[in-house]
């Protein structure tokens, strides 16, 4: 959740640390801090609140600095405020330490070193670090660490003192963290550790970086090496060394990442969020284009509708499915479920991923086990899947453990954790809120039940022809919907700039979608919503609709449309401002709901890829006109990465 930028190397760190911590402002925050090394010196530098305060600290204090770390800091641990602001230092003020993630054991190794004399200034679990750090530097060997093949772009060095401080701090710690450290008595070192909290190491010409994600570092250098999950990381200005927690030297390869640096900027856009809105149809047109085969039609037997690359033994006898997730990508599951019990037959689960973990469900055999993580490194997701493989080790071929992920970042710890991976496609999404890559992982769903349907045979082929080509319809109705509705939808929301509370309803498949629209309102404008299934007003929600609770419902054509009008009439009778997300404009709903969000009339199947992006746009405008910082909302984060 917090964001760590390293670098060391020929250029001044200053700037470089601010600008790869601008770019990591999507992962939110609440305060921010650098430390340089320079004549000798930590120069350490915190500010609470955001980066431009920082900013403005560090004017009255430039270095030529040229190794450096730099943080942005989500509360856990002590309040946000300047003196619980990362770095933290030692007694000393010759460590300097920023950390993602949670140190568990923090307190018993907080007496610890207070009976040693070491005095703390923060109220964080993280200022354990650099006084654990100095205590072992004053003992380590520099024989310690045992010498093997250099990786690429690295020379064999000499042991280091501060690595091996390190690695022996790290021992004594228990959570989910990356750290990354600088000493003042070692200045050409900058270590870095991964234990279940994501890190990579960047590698420039004459110059290397690190950084919690790569949009910090996309500016400079597109090879990068993620670390593993106990690894260290060596940075000097010759090259990298890599260890594991043993002290062994690992040989490492550099990948190369496909992005673009303006994949990050806002090209003209006021925010992220409405840039990603708008990006969506090209991630559907991608999803398409990857998913699904175009040469295929109904009564094709020599190529498949569907080309995942999934392997035969995944869906081989399968009987049930569970999913685990969390926020937005567990209403993506929902709709998953609906697609896979209605087109592929197959009785589904969908699991809050943090309740998982502490109820599992009793063992089923030949069950897949799917983790929906747009970052693929959201710590409960991560969690149960790990839990379910470790619990079906040991049983019985037909227990053993199936698992999928599903997520924007294969490269992720998720893409390590599972056999097999779908690939989101939505590339780098900045806003916190999730927009594209929620109907990327629809378009996964989507994908994933149709194969399955194929496969069993669970539907015609006929009408698995009709389903796809009804998607490939789908961009072009966005795109529709963004060109004519925006700007309605902008008018609408003036009315909303004051209210409190908020309604969606939703029947059958786009009751998730009632339930993401909630959210993102409640996300990004602070206003309080819920979703709620149609037909369930009736059972105690409805006691709070009045004048002042505007309800917004999705009546889409199919099996449900006429239930969804018949309880939006109940709202109606008590005075709620009803809002319809449908394409009829006529005959009842014109006497029933007080303002129309028109949309294309398409299958009811497919229907929440296009109602979710009217909700998406009434919750930008609403937050927009409120003066919020639509993009970075308060006390949220993009990647969950602590529990």
């Amino acid at each position: 959740m917090c964001g760590i930028v390293g670098y060391i190397g020929t250029q001044a760190a200053t700037e470089i640390l601010l600008s790869g911590l601008e770019k990591l402002e999507y992962r939110g925050y609440d305060s921010a801090g650098i430390a340089t090394i320079w004549e000798g010196e930590v120069n350490c530098v915190r500010a609470k609140g955001k980066l431009y305060n920082l900013r403005s600290k560090l004017e009255q204090v430039e270095t030529p600095a040229q190794i450096g770390i730099g943080h942005t800091r989500w509360a856990t641990h002590g309040k946000p405020e300047e003196y619980n602001a990362h770095p933290h230092m030692d007694a000393d003020l010759r460590i300097a330490v920023v950390v993602n993630g949670i140190i568990e054991n923090y307190s018993e190794l907080r007496e610890e070193l207070k009976q040693k004399g070491y005095q703390f200034r923060s109220e964080t679990d993280v200022e354990v670090i650099p006084h654990l750090i100095a205590e072992f530097l004053k003992h380590s060997p520099s024989s310690a660490i045992t010498p093997g093949v250099a990786p690429f772009g690295s020379i064999a060095f000499s042991p280091s003192p501060l690595l091996e401080a390190v690695r022996q701090a790290v021992h004594k710690l228990r959570g989910a963290f990356a750290i990354a450290i600088i000493c003042a008595d070692y200045p050409d070192e900058l270590i870095v550790v991964r234990q279940q909290a994501p890190i990579v190491i960047g590698f420039g010409q004459g110059e290397f970086f690190c950084a919690s994600d790569t949009p910090a570092i996309i500016s400079h250098t597109r090879a990068v090496l993620p670390l593993d999950n106990g690894e260290l990381a060596r940075l000097t200005p010759l090259g990298v060394e890599v260890y594991n927690s043993a002290g062994e030297r690992l040989k490492k390869q550099p990948r190369l990442l496909n992005l673009n640096p303006t994949m990050v900027e806002k090209q003209g856009f006021k925010h992220f969020m409405l840039k990603e809105i708008y990006e969506q149809p090209g991630v559907v047109r991608a999803c398409l284009d990857a998913y699904f085969n175009a040469d295929w039609s109904a009564g094709d037997s020599t190529n498949s509708p569907v080309k995942l690359g999934l392997p035969g033994e995944i869906y081989t006898d399968l009987e049930q499915i569970q999913i685990v997730a969390c926020g937005t990508s567990w209403h993506a599951a929902i709709v998953g479920k609906y697609l896979l019990e209605q087109l592929a037959g197959i009785p589904t689960q969908v699991h809050y991923a943090s309740e998982f973990r502490y109820a599992p469900t009793p063992l089923t055999a030949n069950t897949l086990t799917i983790g929906v993580t747009q970052s693929g490194e959201t710590a409960d997701t991560l969690a149960a899947l790990a839990m379910e493989k470790e619990r079906r080790q040991d049983k019985d071929t037909k227990y053993k453990a199936r698992l999928l992920g599903i997520t924007n970042r294969p490269e992720s710890t998720l893409g390590h954790m599972v056999p097999h991976i779908i690939n989101t496609l939505a590339g780098i999404e900045i806003g916190v809120a999730a927009t594209k890559t929620f109907i990327a992982q629809l378009m996964a769903f989507y994908a994933l039940a149709l194969d399955l349907a194929y496969l069993r045979q669970a539907i015609s082929q006929t009408k698995l022809q009709e389903i796809i080509n009804g998607l490939r319809q789908i961009p072009g109705e966005i795109e529709a919907t963004l060109e004519s509705q925006e700007k309605s939808i902008e008018q609408l929301a003036h009315n909303f700039a004051e209210t409190k509370d908020f309604i969606f309803l939703g029947r059958g498949i786009n009751y998730p979608i009632a339930l993401e629209g909630a959210l993102k309102l409640k996300e990004i404008s602070y206003i309080h919503a819920e979703g709620y299934p149609a037909g369930e007003m009736k059972h105690g929600p409805i006691a709070l609709l009045d004048a002042k609770v505007p309800v917004v419902a999705i009546a889409m054509p199919g099996s449900v449309y006429e239930k969804v009008i018949s309880n939006a009439q109940e709202a109606k009778a008590r005075d709620s401002r009803l809002i319809g997300v449908t394409p009829f404009h006529h005959g009842e709903a014109a006497e029933i709901f007080n303002d129309f969000i028109p949309v294309s009339k398409v299958d009811e199947l497919l229907s929440p890829i296009l109602t979710v992006i009217p909700l998406q746009l009434l919750a930008y405008h609403i937050a927009a006109l409120r003066g919020l910082d639509v993009d970075q909302p308060r006390n949220l984060a993009k990647s969950v990465t602590v529990e």
